[in-house]
């Protein structure tokens, strides 16, 4: 497989730069395809078509990019399985995870091809005023313009498809950057939308080092910045580019609150499933993966006792075997730190209640207790197979231990009761709070983001066709109403 060379898709064509990129399977550094860095010049080419379809790009037909969605999505689930497959050599997560990976890329574009056909504008009468009278106001949204789009490793096919949808939804080109450790979805997912009627070279998708980026984040023909990745980055480029319309989707260290009415058996048993898989799904590199749990102090030992058991329990090893539930981190330089951030907690009281040792790139599924506040592990974004448990004495408690971070994506609570929802709502300070589930969940139509530390803008294609947009406002004078 590393004897073919994927390349790089730049002003409609197939390219390749200079320097190969050899992608490896995170599980046993195997080999999982071989790209190449695209040039300097490459770069500048792919800038520049960009720019210039900007004008085509608007002014293409709402049916035009619906009907290009809707290919899109159709081809996704026409080649599920290679997709998949993909997924799991690059990034190393189990198939499980792959294919319901997949299965919401295909969701990603369908939505997007059902919001871009309700593009309708909005009209409003000004006559409201008598110095109105005959003037009637029609607004529409206009790409801001071409976007560039950096995607993290985690979810190398739905994370750019939640850039890319939506671009292709508003009529903005687009410039792909995967992440240097996962391209090969992103280009295949490329090739896919090369075979549809969108001008060539709508989707560009090319190969640029983490610390080349800093030329294309700056280049004024690019107005639009897409980025999801670590926190300290995605700042950065918003320092970097002040005037720039930039929407960062950060990290977090999402939060559990198990209420004191969610005691019965049923709920003990699905609270604890739940913390128990989506703590250690994608091998914890989720930024809503359950990390920090606090439960009444009523019903704690009880849930204590399950969460460990289940996660104990989970099937860990090679993500091709279809029984692995966790497979490996991306790297083994993250499985270290993760080791060593497990290794601090203990030095500083924590205990280790499963868990807690590192084989090459894959770190046990770990449960701790008693981590102090100040700890890495508790602080911080682990992202990797690592949870905290924490008793609180009731809700006043539980919902402040959430909001005692510096990150705010999501929060899950566990209750039945309707007002400790909405008063979950109402006091938590992250951009959704999940009642009944753990903070893991994602519908795609949703909007999607965080504040504090979490970052700014909202995914969620509705939400995001709105963030790449500014509306653009026609008056007509001399009507009679």
């Amino acid at each position: 497989m590393s004897e073919h060379r994927v390349p790089n898709l730049i002003a409609g064509e197939r390219v390749h730069g200079d320097q190969p990129l050899e992608v490896t399977h995170p599980y046993d550094d195997s080999p999982a395809g071989t790209t190449t860095y695209a040039t300097p010049d490459q770069v500048e080419r792919a800038v520049a078509h960009a720019a210039g379809l900007a004008g085509e790009g608007a002014r293409l037909p709402v049916h035009a990019r619906a009907d290009a969605l809707t290919a899109i999505s159709e081809a996704i689930k026409a080649n599920a399985d290679e997709l998949a497959e993909l997924i799991t050599a690059e990034n190393g997560k189990p198939m499980m995870w792959s294919r319901a990976e997949v299965g919401r890329a295909v969701s990603v574009f369908r939505w997007a091809a059902e919001e871009t056909r309700q593009q309708g504008g909005e009209v409003m009468r000004l006559d409201t005023d008598a110095a109105a009278e005959g003037r009637l106001a029609y607004v529409r949204h206009v790409p801001i313009g071409p976007v560039l789009a950096i995607s993290p490793f985690n979810f190398p096919l739905n994370l750019v498809a939640h850039k890319v949808a939506p671009a292709i939804a508003v009529g903005a080109p687009v410039v792909l950057k995967p992440a240097p450790k996962t391209p090969l979805s992103g280009l295949r997912l490329g090739e896919l939308i090369a075979e549809t009627d969108l001008p060539p070279g709508f989707v560009q998708v090319l190969n640029v080092k983490n610390e080349e980026a800093g030329s294309l984040v700056d280049d004024p023909r690019l107005p639009v910045v897409s980025f999801t990745g670590s926190g300290p980055v995605g700042y950065a480029i918003r320092d970097q580019v002040p005037g720039k319309h930039v929407v960062l989707e950060l990290g977090g260290n999402a939060a559990v609150y198990v209420a004191s009415d969610y005691a019965s058996e049923a709920d003990l048993d699905w609270a604890s499933t739940r913390i128990a898989n989506f703590s250690n799904y994608q091998a914890g590199q989720s930024c809503i993966g359950v990390q920090r749990v606090f439960a009444d102090a009523s019903l704690y030992e009880d849930l204590k006792a399950r969460v460990v058991e289940k996660v104990a329990a989970l099937v860990t090893g090679d993500p091709r075997d279809e029984k692995t539930f966790v497979g490996p981190m991306i790297e083994e330089a993250a499985a270290e730190r993760v080791e060593q951030w497990v290794t601090a907690a203990q030095g500083l009281g924590a205990s280790v209640l499963t868990g807690g040792h590192r084989d090459f790139t894959t770190y046990a599924p770990t449960v701790l207790e008693g981590v102090p506040h100040e700890a890495k592990a508790s602080c911080e974004e682990v992202f990797g197979p690592v949870l905290l448990l924490e008793s609180v004495e009731g809700d006043e408690a539980g919902l402040a231990a959430i909001n005692d971070s510096k990150f705010g994506l999501q929060a899950g609570v566990f209750t039945h009761d309707l007002q400790l929802a909405f008063r979950a709502q109402r006091e938590l300070e992250v951009g959704g709070v999940i009642i009944g589930d753990a903070p893991s969940y994602r519908a795609d139509q949703m909007p999607y983001g965080g504040v504090k530390d979490s970052g700014v803008g909202r995914e969620g294609i509705r939400y995001t066709m709105t963030d790449f947009t500014y509306e653009r406002v026609m008056v007509l004078t001399g009507l009679d109403l």
